[in-house]
């Protein structure tokens, strides 16, 4: 990775207000620029491995979220009271909340991310969509947010089934229902809405016409504050078990070069449009049938696959994010961005693929990453370690690089082979089939396949395999 020099103005401790490995990933770049860190931490982490590597830790609150990561106000008041410059936000918990980015610049703090403003016209689907059509960006073909089951009802039938109904706040598959029939309509639409309004506090949704055979790829962006915006490529991001993303991988196996470059002129246009500066994810669906490609949604994060960008460009794109933040200009241009090789990154979660996914939290006994040339471990994880039943499921991000994919994909299993978690059950095995199967190497996989081909061809060779036992 690129080592970037220390040219900050004024940022020089950091609050990371977050946890697991992408707190450790942010002490890493902090050190990187010579940045002290505070790992804000709940109870539940107080023997992290981002409070033993931090600079300092300070306990916020108790383990659950809601009293603890998820305090703007508290985190706020922490950062004063540790005389931090800066916040970095991480992902999920208060990453994409406009009202804590807007509560650290009233404070005098860095919000290391967009703006306030820049955060709630992205995050709106419907506003971000608007925009992107203003951009020029192909949107899905959809509505905009509709009040009531009938009305949704009869957009549906306009575009044609299926659909999705779609949380205007949403994200991570919640708040989202695929229909297929006016039949279905009003059930849907009353179910979504609800898992909307308790998981994002807003009921609202929209309909979109609904790709039956969809590949999800990203790109990603980073800008600054002087107006520069560049792409670093794609990230494939097909291979998702109920919307949620198991492996990714850059560069994606099935992208024509002209439908590449398309998109990446797609993503730096939209981000310049909104005036978007830090890093940022520009997400697209690609219809598989005639390769054609539409814009999704926008995150305005650093995204937990991130690593398999910084593998095949060599750049610290968490460095990247807080000289940004510090008002500095990019340390690169478009034309400074090569892309070398193929990564994958499989999530190494604390789950029990044969029992629905199971989480499993508890102690880890031993921990054993793999190592290697090309091959790179996120983690919070050691010998000792407690994975907290509170929190997100994810132990490590396994990351591999090589020079073709197939080398890649040989790579991963073997570092898959090699990793060893005792006391905890993982999906390292789940991941070491997906990547054996002829599917996968092929570069066929969309976003369903793991759902509707590979799940159900594993729980028949397991059902048999006991059988023949």
């Amino acid at each position: 990775m690129s080592s970037i020099p220390v040219a900050t103005r004024d940022i020089r401790r950091v609050l990371i207000a977050n946890r697991g490995e992408i707190a450790v990933r942010i002490v890493r770049a902090c050190k990187t620029l010579g940045i002290e860190s505070v790992a804000a931490v709940s109870e539940a982490d107080q023997d992290s491995l981002a409070a033993r590597l931090a600079d300092e830790y300070v306990v916020i609150g108790p383990a659950p979220a809601a009293q603890s990561y998820l305090c703007a106000d508290l985190l706020v008041r922490t950062a004063l009271e540790q005389r931090c410059d800066a916040i970095h936000p991480g992902y999920g918990f208060l990453s994409e909340r406009s009202h804590f980015a807007q509560a650290c610049e009233d404070a005098g703090i860095a919000f290391i991310g967009p703006s306030a403003e820049i955060i709630d016209s992205m995050g709106d689907k419907i506003t971000a969509v608007g925009l992107a059509e203003k951009a020029e960006v192909p949107r899905v073909p959809g509505s905009d947010a509709v009040a009531d089951a009938e009305t949704a009802r009869a957009i549906a039938s306009d575009i044609g089934y299926p659909v999705l109904f779609k949380a205007t706040a949403g994200g991570g598959g919640r708040g989202m229902r695929i229909v297929r029939s006016d039949d279905e309509a009003e059930a849907a639409f009353r179910s979504a809405s609800s898992e909307a309004q308790a998981a994002f506090g807003d009921p609202t949704l929209y309909v979109e016409k609904f790709i039956e055979l969809a590949r999800h790829i990203e790109i990603q962006i980073m800008g600054d504050r002087q107006g520069n915006v560049v792409h670093l490529g794609e990230r494939e991001c097909s291979t998702q078990r109920r919307h949620q993303k198991l492996i990714e991988e850059a560069p994606s196996p099935s992208l024509a070069p002209h439908t590449r470059e398309q998109m990446g002129e797609c993503a730096v246009r939209l981000a310049r449009n909104v005036g978007y500066f830090g890093a940022g994810t520009i997400e697209f669906v690609v219809d598989d049938r005639d390769g054609k490609f539409y814009f999704l949604e926008m995150n305005t994060r650093i995204q937990v696959e991130h690593p398999v960008t910084e593998m095949i460009t060599g750049l610290d794109l968490v460095a990247e994010q807080i000289r940004i933040a510090a008002g500095l200009p990019l340390s690169f241009s478009q034309a400074d961005v090569k892309l070398v090789g193929h990564a994958i990154e499989c999530r190494i979660n604390a789950e029990d693929p044969d029992r629905h996914f199971l989480p499993s939290p508890g102690l880890v006994s031993e921990w054993l990453p793999p190592k290697g040339p090309g091959v790179r471990v996120d983690t919070h994880c050691y010998s000792g370690a407690t994975v907290p039943p509170f929190y997100d499921s994810l132990l490590a991000k396994l990351i591999v690089h090589a020079p073709t994919r197939n080398e890649a994909i040989v790579l991963m299993r073997k570092a898959l082979e090699d990793m060893k978690v005792v006391g905890l059950s993982t999906t390292a095995r789940f991941h070491h089939a997906v990547l054996d199967h002829p599917d996968f190497v092929a570069g066929l996989v969309t976003t369903r396949w793991v759902e509707d081909v590979f799940v159900p061809a594993r729980k028949q060779a397991l059902k048999q395999a006991k059988e023949r036992a």
